[in-house]
C-alpha cells in the first residue's frame, strides 16, 4: 500500500516538474508576482516586474524600487539585459501639454530615500526585444550603480506589479525623480 502511494506521489511530481522548470531557466521555482530582491552595498532593490508583450511588440519596460539606506548618494548609470538589443533608463515628462517619454543618462538615488520606477514615471526601457515576454516567466536585468557596483535581478513578467514578498516591509515614502528634476 505504501509503495503504491509513493509511486502515485512520484508520478504526480514528475507530471508537474516540467511546468515549474519551464518557468525558471536556472532550475528553481520563481513566482513573478512576488518579485525578486537584492542588496548591494547600502542599496536594496525589490519588486522588479515587466508586463507581458502583446503581439510582436518590439519594446517593453521594466519597473522596480531602489532604496538607499546609506549616508551617501549613489547614481544608477546603466542597465542591461539579454532580452533586448538596447536597454535605456527613461522617464515621462509633460511637454506642451503632451506626456513624452525621454531617455535620462542617470538616476540619482539620494541617501535615505526610495526611488520608484513605475508606469508613467521612471522605467527601464527594453528596446529591440530578442524574445517575447511571457506572463509567468522572468528575465535577468543588470543594473550598474556608480558607487555600489553591479547587481542582477530576476524580473518577473506579470500583468500587475508585485504587491507583496521581498521588501514588503519598506515604508511607502516613495520618491520618483532623476537628476534633471
Amino acid at each position: 500500500m505504501m509503495k503504491a502511494i509513493a509511486a502515485m506521489l512520484l508520478a504526480a511530481l514528475l507530471a508537474v516538474a516540467p511546468v515549474a522548470l519551464a518557468q525558471d531557466d536556472e532550475g528553481g521555482s520563481y513566482d513573478p508576482r512576488r518579485g525578486d530582491s537584492a542588496k548591494i552595498a547600502e542599496l536594496t532593490l525589490d519588486r522588479p516586474w515587466a508586463r507581458p508583450t502583446l503581439g510582436r511588440a518590439p519594446n517593453s519596460a521594466a519597473f522596480l524600487r531602489v532604496r538607499n539606506d546609506g549616508v551617501a548618494d549613489d547614481l544608477l548609470i546603466e542597465a542591461k539585459s539579454p532580452v533586448a538589443e538596447r536597454v535605456e533608463i527613461h522617464t515621462h515628462r509633460m511637454d506642451d501639454g503632451v506626456m513624452r517619454m525621454r531617455r535620462v543618462e542617470a538616476v540619482e538615488i539620494p541617501s535615505g530615500t526610495m526611488v520608484e520606477f513605475a508606469p508613467g514615471g521612471l522605467h527601464v526601457m527594453l528596446i529591440g526585444l530578442t524574445r517575447r515576454l511571457e506572463a509567468g516567466s522572468y528575465f535577468p536585468l543588470t543594473l550598474v550603480f556608480r558607487d555600489a557596483g553591479e547587481v542582477t535581478l530576476r524580473v518577473g513578467v506579470s500583468m500587475r506589479a508585485p504587491t507583496h514578498g521581498a521588501g514588503h516591509e519598506m515604508e511607502h515614502g516613495h520618491r520618483a525623480g532623476d537628476p534633471e528634476s
